[in-house]
């Protein structure tokens, strides 16, 4: 029997996730366990492209974008505890709901994505999740979103 994967690097994520710069936000995804929770590691970094328009002279990562970071976390984590990593994997969104932001997000940041799943099991297409990002500890946003699980044959 193999071992439960607990962490995913850069490599494990890009054979789960199809998504690539400039949308891949995810750096690293540890303290995976199984489908039930996890951690994702976003290192933001002035070169990312909306900074250029968001906000000249003051970047600020867009609030959807961390909602997005997310929702990548929440597929890694599905992704790895499945062994689901021949890139066939797509999640679409259905639903965001209760979504607030609580802090700036600038470049400089490591942003801490803690993701659970509360609805959902490997096998099933529609699955509910609470996320909650943080900067050094302090919330910067939330949000409880409905995702689709669509396994490409």
């Amino acid at each position: 029997m193999s071992e439960a994967v607990t962490t995913a690097d850069i490599q494990l994520i890009q054979k789960i996730l199809p998504h690539r710069y400039p949308f891949l936000l995810v750096d690293k995804v540890h303290s995976i366990n199984g489908t039930t929770s996890a951690v994702g590691i976003k290192n933001v970094t002035m070169n990312e492209p909306h900074f250029q328009g968001h906000f000249p002279g003051n970047p600020i990562m867009p609030g959807v974008t961390i909602v997005e970071a997310m929702a990548q976390t929440t597929a890694v984590m599905v992704g790895a505890s499945l062994g689901l990593t021949d890139g066939n994997l797509l999640v679409y969104f259905m639903a965001i709901d209760g979504c607030k932001f609580r802090r700036k997000v600038v470049p400089g940041d490591v942003l801490e994505m803690h993701v659970e799943t509360t609805r959902g099991k490997p096998g099933g297409k529609v699955w509910r999740f609470r996320g909650v990002a943080t900067v050094d500890g302090e919330m910067a946003a939330e949000a409880e979103f409905t995702a689709m699980m669509d396994m490409q044959a």
